[in-house]
């Protein structure tokens, strides 16, 4: 048979039952474009999370107070819920260490008020190195200054979701004062938006100067956690390293099992972002596969049904001197041709998918090239893997018997 008959014939059969491929193709359809969407989703996530990350600050290295251990038995207090670090420490890496800027900083939530509103955010006391190890930088006016730590000065910059919240979308509050835990501070700054979520928004913060923070708001001498900059991240390694041998000593602690901090660096946490995105998009994909297995049998069965319902022409053909091999690669193609435009169709709807979900949605989504050709790959396999038996079934039957068929 020539590929010109068998892509006619391929043509004829479907297109007499159109209601029924039409169905079969819909199933394709709803699987290939399920899988496309939940990969973009994924992915979407995946980059929107490393993208927050790396928005923390470069070359980044995070020493958390907690994480004590006692009698063979780990004793978490919580990641920056224990008092375990003090200025003194983060001082003393700045100087002993190599460094390039540390960032020690005290935190907690307080309720903040400013002419008739109020809301509850995260009050940060933090050092004039801050912007510069966090890659923050001021929309309008200053952030606070060596002068400031050493005077301190009860001044506040506010991160624009604080300053919505408070003032208004786009005002320019600085100047105007506020009451921290009813505390009065004049604003001196806005920070330009970062974006980011949980740990890695910047926006919904107020920086005071550290100094301030503990006499008025925390009452001690403690720090919540330090962020130390190294020069590049080939240095990272021995800088942290460097951080663990000095804090051991401070805190007169010989066994690492009981060191009373943590320490954790970017690449850390990329690391672990990345392996459960990964994850998580491998689940969603794995759920939708599940349609594409459903649209996989939808062929086999139609393809089954189209032998039995041309058994005498399978008949008539092998009687006239039809080879098995032709009759099998006839509804192989039939098959595949169907597994064909589901997956066109199929690539298409997803790829619309993710493009709503992230316009009204507001869900990040990234398609790539990757997941296109695997969906396309994966449709193709189901019109082999799905459509050979019933074309195998087809190309054994008995001419004789078939052309007896009723």
């Amino acid at each position: 048979m020539k590929t010109s008959d068998l892509i006619s014939e391929t043509y004829s059969a479907l297109i007499t039952n159109k209601a029924r491929s039409g169905l079969t193709i819909l199933g394709i359809v709803i699987g290939i474009g399920s899988v496309i969407a939940m990969i973009a989703i994924g992915q979407g996530s995946q980059q929107s999370i490393q993208s927050n990350i790396q928005n923390l600050g470069s070359n980044l290295i995070m020493v958390q107070p907690g994480f004590q251990r006692g009698a063979g038995t780990q004793v978490s207090q919580g990641r920056g819920s224990a008092q375990t670090l003090t200025l003194e420490d983060a001082d003393a890496i700045g100087t002993e260490t190599t460094a390039q800027a540390v960032a020690p900083v005290v935190s907690g939530r307080y309720q903040v008020t400013a002419k008739g509103t109020n809301t509850n955010t995260s009050v940060s006391g933090v050092t004039a190195d801050y912007p510069a190890v966090r890659n923050i930088e001021i929309e309008s006016g200053v952030f606070i200054t060596a002068q400031n730590l050493t005077s301190m000065a009860r001044v506040a910059v506010l991160g624009p979701s604080v300053r919505d919240d408070l003032f208004g979308e786009d005002a320019d509050p600085v100047g105007q004062t506020i009451r921290i835990n009813k505390i009065e501070f004049k604003i001196v700054g806005v920070t330009v938006s970062k974006g980011g979520t949980g740990f890695s928004n910047q926006d919904d913060i107020i920086f005071v100067p550290m100094t301030t923070a503990q006499q008025f708001l925390a009452g001690n001498q403690r720090v919540n956690s330090i962020n130390v900059q190294a020069y590049d991240e080939k240095s990272m390694s021995n800088l942290e390293q460097e951080i663990t041998d000095l804090l051991m000593s401070r805190h007169n602690i010989t066994d690492s099992d009981s060191a009373d901090f943590s320490i954790m660096n970017q690449s850390d946490i990329v690391e672990t972002a990345s392996s459960v995105t990964n994850t998580f998009t491998m689940l969603l994909a794995s759920v939708a596969a599940i349609s594409l297995v459903v649209g996989g049998i939808g062929i086999m069965n139609m393809m089954l049904t189209n032998v039995t319902e041309r058994t005498r022409e399978i008949g008539l053909r092998k009687a006239i001197g039809a080879k098995k091999i032709e009759i099998s690669r006839q509804f192989l193609a039939e098959a595949i041709t169907l597994t064909f435009f589901g997956g066109i169709i199929g690539i298409i709807v997803g790829w619309l998918i993710s493009i709503g979900m992230r316009i009204f949605g507001g869900i990040a989504t990234s398609i790539s090239l990757s997941s296109i050709l695997l969906a396309f790959g994966v449709s193709a396999a189901i019109g082999i893997i799905f459509g050979y038996y019933p074309a195998r079934r087809a190309a054994n039957l008995n001419p004789i018997e078939a052309l007896r068929y009723e």
